[in-house]
């Protein structure tokens, strides 16, 4: 590599909000927006670096590999609608994105896998669920809300989450006590053995 393009690499990347840099081994186009790691059956990054992976270091997460997805990528994956009655206004809204379980596919995570996924929200809540669990609650990764992008700020830029009227271990429950397991500003997966 030219010493200009790493100089010009080195910045842009610099210039990349936390969270968001990316591992040179890593085939996304744009900023990172969801790493899962841990038991990954595919790669496309190395380990956590401490000092370009600040928020990571910051919440404890430490992994060996990952695989990373971009906004391009995660659209990509076949989108489902669901439409929950959510806490914040007692509304229902159209949320729209892969099934946890087709983004776990996607970064080589068996189907039939017996392990626990922690997922870690930017403002460090962590919620560890398992993925037979996930799955039958038929959780999303929410990208879009009501037609919109998931705003970084807001409730994104993404959001695992189930449809709560829909399950009956939810749909009895105050709309307060529904979504404990659902942490909107989802920009981490660890995956790990059960």
């Amino acid at each position: 590599m030219h010493k200009r393009d790493f100089l010009t690499r080195s910045a842009v990347l610099g210039l990349l909000p936390v969270g968001s840099a990316r591992s040179a081994a890593t085939d996304a186009a744009g900023p990172v927006l969801l790493t899962v790691s841990g038991d990954v059956g595919k790669v496309n990054r190395g380990p956590l670096d401490p000092v370009l992976d600040q928020m990571m270091a910051k919440h404890g997460i430490t992994f060996q590999k990952a695989f990373c997805f971009d906004a391009p990528a995660l659209r990509r994956l076949p989108s489902v609608t669901i439409g929950p009655t959510l806490e914040y206004d007692a509304k229902i809204h159209a949320l729209a994105g892969p099934t946890l379980e087709s983004v776990l596919h996607a970064a080589g995570v068996g189907p039939g896998a017996a392990v626990q996924l922690g997922l870690r929200a930017v403002d460090g809540y962590n919620v560890i669920v398992s993925q037979q669990d996930a799955r039958s609650y038929r959780m999303i990764i929410a990208t879009h809300i009501d037609g919109q992008p998931l705003a970084l700020g807001g409730l994104g830029p993404q959001w695992a989450v189930y449809d709560a009227d829909r399950l009956s271990a939810f749909k009895d429950k105050p709309l307060k006590e529904r979504f404990g397991l659902c942490p909107w500003g989802l920009y981490h997966i660890g995956v790990r053995a059960a």
